[in-house]
């Protein structure tokens, strides 16, 4: 008799592995299709396991799978814009921009539907993960421009940037990522410094930071 070949041993997964390999699974659906697209069944697929088994880990079925999976998401944002607070402000920016704009990308046609809303799974609670992103990245920003206590006019200037980075990146998708991405970062990092410059016409401490960025290029 031929021997049979061994049978590969099989691992339990421990909650979180679990828990993370049904995340890893939603948010590669989520990442290319509208949320309303995505069934458990898919997912269920996606991972290689049983209907049963997503709703054991998320018994609130897919808008608690897509909340999730929408936070993990907002995580990996957040730490786009996490850059170390050495060096010129322009090449940090730059670095921070190429890395949300690479998750941009490889999130693509999904990123309207996963980061921006205009979803039917939309809540006041996926409302509020997007909006703590921005808020994030706003807070990183003014950060590496040494403000600890900034005025409505600086911190209404931030905001508005990313505001216009986010609009920037959805029509980028939507003109199939034209132009590309290093042509786009350094825009979206022209306009940062060209909003400073305008809004220190009208604000002291905006000029402050704006003249401390030109001594520190200079």
């Amino acid at each position: 008799m031929t021997p049979q070949a061994p049978t590969p041993a099989y691992r339990r997964l421990s909650v979180e592995e679990r828990r993370a390999q049904l995340l890893d699974a939603a948010l590669s659906l989520f990442a290319h299709r509208a949320p309303e697209e995505v069934s458990l069944d898919d997912v269920a697929e996606a991972a290689g396991v049983s209907r049963p088994l997503v709703y054991r880990y998320f018994p609130g079925g897919k808008q608690q799978l897509y909340e999730a999976a929408l936070r993990s998401a907002a995580e990996e944002l957040r730490h786009c814009f996490d850059e170390p607070r050495e060096g010129p402000l322009v090449p940090r920016l730059t670095r921070a921009l190429d890395r949300y704009l690479t998750f941009v990308a490889g999130h693509d046609a999904g990123f309207a539907a996963l980061l921006q809303g205009g979803s039917v799974v939309e809540t006041s609670r996926t409302t509020a993960i997007v909006d703590g992103v921005r808020r994030a990245a706003a807070e990183h920003i003014l950060s590496h421009l040494k403000v600890a206590d900034p005025g409505p006019r600086l911190r209404m200037t931030v905001r508005m940037w990313i505001t216009a980075v986010e609009a920037a990146s959805l029509i980028w998708l939507d003109e199939g990522k034209q132009p590309p991405a290093d042509e786009l970062r350094d825009w979206l990092v022209e306009q940062f410094v060209a909003v400073l410059t305008v809004t220190a016409g009208r604000d002291e401490q905006t000029a402050s930071v704006v003249r401390a960025l030109s001594s520190a290029d200079g």
